[in-house]
């Protein structure tokens, strides 16, 4: 019997980003259970930008395996599905009850179908746009959300619906057909032109000025933009169909 030649080993650098990663999500549960709500919310948003580095890093390195995008995923799971669900539940929905806490587990089921559902299409979908809200965005509009709250100095105990709306609303968006915009084809590495890096820093200077605003304002357009701009993907499908004559 012939065996199979199994090509061992993994990338260190890409994984280490990825383990990171499920750092800041174990972390934020174990702030979120003591009630180090803005901590927690804090260390989901790193996690997420360890998640962006450890994709901009393999690619740029070609480093990109089959065993790192499988591990990216469960990492996912951890920082932007079990963390953020867990935080909003302890934060503001523990007290409605059974629909709170049902909220953030649908919130959590959602964000796992939404990764199985990336990985089975990841070689065939365009990555110039994802189908449904990618989980990473949905972990940040919770983050975004609660330090709004922070930096107001606001109770969101009378807006505990509203919440319990939007969680249930992310969710569906996750696992639904919207088209939402990738910038993973925007290398960090390559020349570019000298106004985006006036641009670049202009952004910089506002997320400084006001960060939390600047998040929850961007993570708010993004998720909108999903179902806003659907009539217009669909459209645009339909004349590549009848263009192809199917």
């Amino acid at each position: 019997m012939q065996k199979e030649n199994i090509k061992k080993g993994i990338y260190i650098l890409p994984n280490l980003f990825t383990s990171m990663n499920m750092f800041c999500g174990y972390y934020a549960v174990l702030a979120a259970v003591n009630a180090r709500y803005e901590q927690a919310a804090v260390s989901i948003l790193i996690g997420a930008v360890f998640d962006l580095l450890d994709g901009k890093i393999a690619r740029a390195t070609h480093t990109t395996s089959r065993f790192g995008i499988e591990y990216d995923s469960l990492a996912d799971l951890v920082t932007f599905g079990l963390a953020p669900s867990l935080l909003m539940v302890l934060w503001v929905l523990e007290p409605i009850g059974r629909l709170g806490w049902l909220a953030g587990f649908l919130f959590a089921a959602c964000g796992a179908l939404r990764l199985a559902r990336f990985n089975t299409t990841v070689e065939v979908k365009d990555s110039g746009s994802f189908e449904g809200l990618p989980i990473p965005a949905a972990a940040c509009m919770n983050v975004a959300v609660v330090m709004l709250f922070s930096r107001l100095g606001a109770d969101p105990e009378p807006y505990r619906l509203v919440i319990l709306f939007m969680l249930y609303a992310l969710s569906f968006c996750m696992v639904s057909s919207f088209g939402y915009k990738s910038f993973k084809n925007i290398s960090l590495f390559n020349r570019t032109r000298f106004n985006w890096l006036v641009g670049a820093i202009l952004v910089l200077i506002t997320v400084a000025y006001e960060p939390w605003l600047v998040l929850f304002a961007v993570m708010s357009v993004y998720v909108i933009s999903g179902p806003v701009l659907a009539p217009f993907h669909h459209h645009e499908e339909r004349e590549s169909r009848e263009e192809v004559g199917l």
